[in-house]
């Protein structure tokens, strides 16, 4: 193959020759390395530090360091700026050059895998990132293509095919076949490729990522940054959570309340200067170079920025990375989340979008390899009328469910035995005996049935050892019919271009091959039209039944009906179907219509139509033999975990590339769809008007059955809110399926609101045949108009500009490639995953950043007013309340409280016997068993302004209570000597110590999850406090450092007085008995819904030893948990069977929320969400089903 590169500069054609490395060099084409990372060793350190400073956070205090360097503003030390500073910037740089080390060491992978390429006349290895435009490549069986586009010279196969796959492109792991144009398909020999002379203008070329033949020879077309995988991947988007957005909006909101602080305060020294101060100028004169009242008020302002600083938080960006690395080594540990079968274990890519999981209401997924495994297996059939393949059931009065339904318990049936066929698969399982004996009987309907499924494909053997049959197939439903047909005795074993050989019950017999009409999307069919030994010809075809029915003759007429019952009963349970049909010909017909498609292959204009109506002309008025059903087998747990995430108020849309048919059996086999919907819409229009209609139909009936439900005064109350929750309220429950070429015109700018309109109504959205690029434009729609948080999740390089474009994408590692998985920002082996993705680890996650974020602005707020109410006390002088030890300590301790906690839990979590020790609201179980618990999240309802300034409201609450309760008892209190207690020193660390004891017991107030570790850090902060302060205050630090800690033993002679402990306790008390009275009463009285599941957990503790005693009288009490415990064994297997679709829906109804959530509906009534009110309970457990 030879390799074709693009320039930097767009270029509208390029030239290259094979062989001629030095001649392509002229054109100065890109090199097929690859480079993802973005540090080397040299320009780390400056890059690095040049992104850091361009946050506003640490260029704001890179200023403050300045400011401090200079004597007449700061009254602070410069280290107490300086030494978090350098914290952060090491922190943050250490964690920039561990994600990069990484990229390199991907990069290096990726380039190094070796190649054969022929250089000088020899084939030599070479690494990959080493290949140039032009090289000739000579790739073995399964041997992957790194990252270059290749074009097939020739093939060891016959005729110059070469059977790829392109599992890492697009997910599909069936073969795509690829032919060598004739004139290089002979250049088989190193020498006649070495003499081989050829050049190429490229214009749009496929990459290929996997070759399966022995040994094709490709030139490389376009190098790793040229390739067309690489340009249709899209720019990869910086993403930052709605957390991230509000945290700068609220800082920007801090500063501007500091800058009001400073005004104010620096008004008053100007005032104070010159009313009071001026007659203290004898003994307090003015600092040099200040010259009046105002130039100091102008000093003070900056004073003031200085000590006031700690309002703006510095360290909370650091704490928040810190956090959200902890998360994702939680993400990575979970042992749930391991694929064995894979070894693969769950990865968080990215640390900066862990609480984001937690607010998802759109998942876009990707159908083949993502919700399916893309294994096609023969299920069942109906040959002459009769259907085989139902699995054996129970006897009567076997094991029952709690419903009363028959359960499948126990033994399972044996499959069918194929020892007597020494070819047969024996990875292929069949459950109906009959069929079997029906083929050993001699039915001449089964026999040729499995004939026409030996016969009619497109499939290629290779025979590896001898009896050992591998197929290479185009589709995996190819594969599995012929490996049916296989099993069965009837064995396709070799094909040459003219004749197929089968092995029918042991004997070979070779038929000649005279044409294949081959499949398409219009004809939904395919034919071959063969010659029997005995002479006989006789076309053979299969097809889809809207198609092929209505060809048959009409003596079909009573098995046809037959064969659709069937079929009807086969797509009720989700399986893929074909019709099978034959029809004799006549030699002398034969001959005369393959002399007219002779003429018409040859046709210069109009080639396909003249193709198309002989094909038709041929496929007319045929018998009827059967049809077949095939299972595109889901992934593990697939159903389940759809159900669970639509309880949880979580959309799921299917954006797939495969054709309606099978993406709509998928929706039904996964439980998207049901026979209990109301409507399943199609829209199918070709032109933007017929689109336009069919999507204002689907919005007139959906209004039609709200009208019918609502009464006429709810209904014009919804009216005069937005069409969109209007139409999101509506009773029932739809579906949307969209073709590609629809949606091309509903994303037309006039068109989509209305798209969206007609789709967020629906409980289920299917879009079909759509391109990579219009993916990404759904997921983009979503995020424009609904502001909504989108999750996309693939598995293929066809996923990855969907993925990059939502705001969280996922990738499915496996077999299918690491393309998706590259872009994603997490990865894991199955879909069944992203139910413990997001409603464990991201609910926790945002949980957790958000009682972290209102603890922290509740802290500095506390920390920082101190100082303020301060400044009034001490003549605007531009000095803190606490000494410079006293407020480092303070500071210190404050700042590096949280990251230490999570840096070391990172640390013990392996030795903590499983147990997280961070916050849980719930455990994981009731996370799970409870989707609604998810809702908080979606709604923002944890941390918004509103909570901001409530959190605002209460430490300034604090400050004023920590400030003037030991103002007050310092201006009349004694020491036990009698002298007096009121001293500037003792002051500050009276306050102080008041201040670390009030915010670490409402940090253990906040906590509602304890063990050893929790205790450790929270009170270990305490004990760390009063070290570091008796330390701060010992002569050791005085003789090293005397300028700065001159107070030597002041802490410890002020923590000795009595008066001191009780002044502490009083303010440790006021501050918080009102926050505990506060949340007793919401408790009791507005309880939220994790609140009412601790207590039904508590209640189940107590009962547990009266629930056993009663296990055999009855279980109908404790049905309401039953499914949450039981889904995985009983719940998935009626599911996957599709036996009882009533089972669903009746055992999900046992998550519909209990009374203490109607606060998530009281707010989305509010926001105009809330859906038509029921007029009965029942009602109402539907109505919250569907939201």
């Amino acid at each position: 193959m030879e390799r074709c590169a693009a320039r930097r500069a767009p270029e509208e054609e390029r030239r290259v020759r094979a062989n001629a490395r030095e001649y392509n060099e002229k054109f100065q084409y890109a090199s097929n390395c690859i480079k993802t990372s973005k540090y080397n060793i040299v320009t780390f350190l400056p890059v690095n530090l040049f992104e850091q400073f361009q946050e506003v956070a640490n260029t704001y205090f890179l200023f403050l360091l300045i400011l401090q360097l200079i004597p007449q503003i700061s009254s602070l030390s410069w280290f107490t700026t300086i030494v978090p500073l350098v914290l952060v910037l090491t922190i943050t740089a250490v964690k920039d050059a561990t994600d990069d080390y990484f990229r390199h060491k991907s990069d290096n992978q990726v380039n190094n895998r070796q190649s054969q390429v022929l250089i000088g006349g020899v084939l030599r290895q070479e690494q990959w990132m080493n290949v140039r435009v032009g090289d000739i490549i000579k790739l073995e069986n399964n041997q992957f293509v790194a990252q270059a586009d290749l074009l097939l010279l020739s093939s060891s196969e016959p005729h110059g095919l070469c059977y790829i796959e392109t599992a890492e492109l697009d997910g599909e792991t069936n073969m795509k076949v690829r032919q060598a144009i004739p004139v290089t398909a002979e250049l088989g020999d190193t020498s006649q490729l070495a003499r081989f002379d050829g050049g190429l203008r490229q214009q749009l070329l496929l990459r290929c990522t996997e070759g399966r033949e022995r040994h094709p020879l490709m030139p490389s077309c376009s190098p790793g940054p040229d390739t067309k995988l690489m340009q249709n991947s899209g720019r990869t988007k910086f993403k930052r959570t709605s957390i991230d957005r509000l945290m700068n909006t609220l800082v920007l909101w801090i500063f501007g309340f500091l800058v009001c602080m400073g005004v104010i305060l620096a008004i008053g020294n100007a005032i104070w200067e010159h009313e009071v101060g001026v007659c203290f100028q004898i003994y307090l004169p003015w600092d040099e170079g200040v010259h009046s009242a105002f130039f100091s008020g102008f000093l003070s302002f900056w004073s003031y920025i200085i000590i006031l600083n700690t309002v703006v938080p510095i360290s909370l960006y650091v704490s928040v990375e810190v956090i959200r690395l902890g998360h994702s080594y939680f993400i990575n540990w979970d042992k749930k989340m391991y694929c064995a079968k894979r070894r693969t274990p769950a990865e968080a890519r990215t640390t900066t979008l862990n609480e984001e999981l937690g607010q998802v209401e759109y998942i876009f997924s990707d159908k083949t390899g993502t919700l399916t495994q893309n294994i096609m297996v023969f299920s069942k059939c109906s040959v002459n009328g009769h259907s085989y393949g139902e699995r054996q059931m129970p006897e009567p009065g076997d094991v029952q469910d709690v419903l009363g339904h028959k359960a499948e318990l126990g033994e399972r049936p044996e499959p069918v035995d194929f020892s007597f066929n020494p070819l047969a698969d024996p990875r292929f399982q069949f459950w109906d005996p009959s069929l079997l004996e029906a083929v050993k009987l001699g039915d001449l309907h089964v026999h040729e049935f499995f004939r026409l499924l030996s016969l009619c494909h497109t499939v290629m053997s290779e025979e590896k050892s001898e009896g050992e049959l591998l197929y290479k197939a185009q589709s995996p439903d190819e594969g599995a019919l012929v490996t049916a047909a296989r099993n069965f005795g009837f064995v396709f074993r070799s094909r040459t271009p003219k004749t197929i050989t089968v092995h029918e019950l042991g004997q070979a017999i070779t038929y000649q091959l005279l044409a294949i009409l081959d499949f398409n999307n219009i004809r939904k069919r395919m034919s071959v039209i063969v010659r029997s030994p005995e002479g006989k010809i006789r076309l053979y075809c299969k097809g889809a039944d809207t198609i092929l029915l209505e060809r048959l003759h009409p003596i079909n007429q009573d098995l046809s009906s037959i064969t659709t019952d069937h079929l009807n009963e086969y797509a009720g349970e989700g399986l893929r179907t074909l019709v099978l049909a034959y029809k004799d010909l006549e030699e002398s017909y034969y001959k005369d219509w393959s002399e007219r498609l002779h003429r018409a292959g040859s046709a210069p204009e109009a080639r396909e139509d003249h193709l198309a109506r002989l094909y038709d002309e041929v496929e007319h008025d045929m018998m009827l033999l059967g049809a077949t059903a095939i299972e595109d087998k889901l992934q593990q747990g697939v159903p389940e975990t759809i159900a669970i995430l639509t309880l949880a108020n979580i959309k799921i849309w299917v954006l797939t590339g495969d054709k309606q048919e099978t993406a709509v059996n998928i929706g039904y086999s996964c439980k998207m769809l049901t026979d209990d919907m109301t409507e399943v819409f199609v829209v199918t229009g070709h032109t933007v008007l017929e689109v336009r209609e069919e999507l204002r139909k689907a919005r007139e009936k959906m209004m039609d059955a709200s009208r019918s439900v609502c009464n006429g005064f709810s209904y014009q109350e919804k009216l005069s809110s937005k069409l969109t929750s209007v139409l999101e309220a509506i009773a029932g429950e739809y579906a949307l399926v969209i073709n590609g070429h629809s949606l091309a015109h509903a994303l037309e700018a006039d068109m989509e609101v209305e798209f969206l309109e007609t789709a967020c109504a629906c409980k289920a959205v299917i879009c079909c045949r759509v391109t990579p690029l219009q993916k990404a434009q759904v997921v983009e729609l979503v995020k424009k108009y609904k502001k909504a948080v989108t999750l996309a999740i693939g598995d293929g390089a066809n996923d990855v500009s969907m993925i990059k474009t939502a705001h969280i994408g996922v990738g499915i590692s496996g077999q299918e490639g690491i393309q998706a998985v590259l872009a994603s920002d997490y990865s894991f082996s199955q879909f069944k995953f992203l139910q413990r993705l997001l409603l464990v680890h991201g609910r926790w996650s945002y949980l957790r950043m958000c009682k972290f974020l209102c603890y922290f602005f509740y802290k500095n707020f506390a920390f920082t007013m101190v100082h303020f109410w301060f400044g009034f006390f001490c003549g605007f002088s531009a000095q803190c309340t606490t000494s410079t030890s006293s407020h480092c300590t303070t500071s210190s301790t404050r700042r590096c409280l949280c990251s230490l906690w999570v840096s070391l839990t990172r640390l013990l979590l392996p030795r903590a016997k499983g147990r997280c020790p961070c916050p849980q609201d719930v455990p994981e179980q009731r996370s799970m068993e409870y989707p609604k618990l998810y809702e908080p999240g979606q709604l923002n309802l944890l941390f918004n302004k509103r909570e901001f300034f409530i959190c605002i409201a209460q430490g300034i609450y604090t400050s004023i209570l920590m400030f003037f309760i030991p103002y007050g008892v310092f201006a009349d209190a004694t020491r036990d000597d009698g002298a007096q207690l009121a001293d500037y020193q003792s002051f500050a660390v009276t306050v102080a110590t008041s201040l670390v004891i009030v915010v670490s017991v409402q940090i253990g107030l906040d906590t509602g999850f304890w063990t050893a570790i929790n205790h450790f850090f929270i009170w270990g902060s305490l004990a760390a406090y009063f070290a570091i302060l008796f330390t701060m205050h010992s002569d050791g630090l005085f003789r090293m450092f005397p300028n700065q800690f001159r107070f030597v033993g002041n802490a410890q002679n002020t923590l000795a007085q009595p008066t001191v402990w009780l002044t502490i306790a009083l303010t440790a008390v006021v501050c918080i008995v009102p926050v505990v009275a506060f949340r007793f009463l919401k408790l009791d009285l507005k309880p939220e819904l994790s609140d009412t599941v601790r207590y039904t957990q508590l209640v189940r503790k107590k009962q547990k030893t009266q629930h056993r005693c009663m296990r055999h009288a009855g279980r109908a009490g404790s049905r309401r948990s039953g499914y949450a415990f039981s889904h995985q064994e009983g719940f998935g297997e009626l599911i996957m069977s599709g036996k009882n679709m009533r089972l669903s829906s009746l055992a999900l109804s046992s998550f519909a929320p209990r009374p203490s959530t109607s606060w998530i509906d009281t707010l989305r009534k509010k926001k105009g969400c809330e859906g038509s009110s029921a007029g009965s309970p029942s009602g109402a457990a539907d109505k919250t089903l569907r939201v």
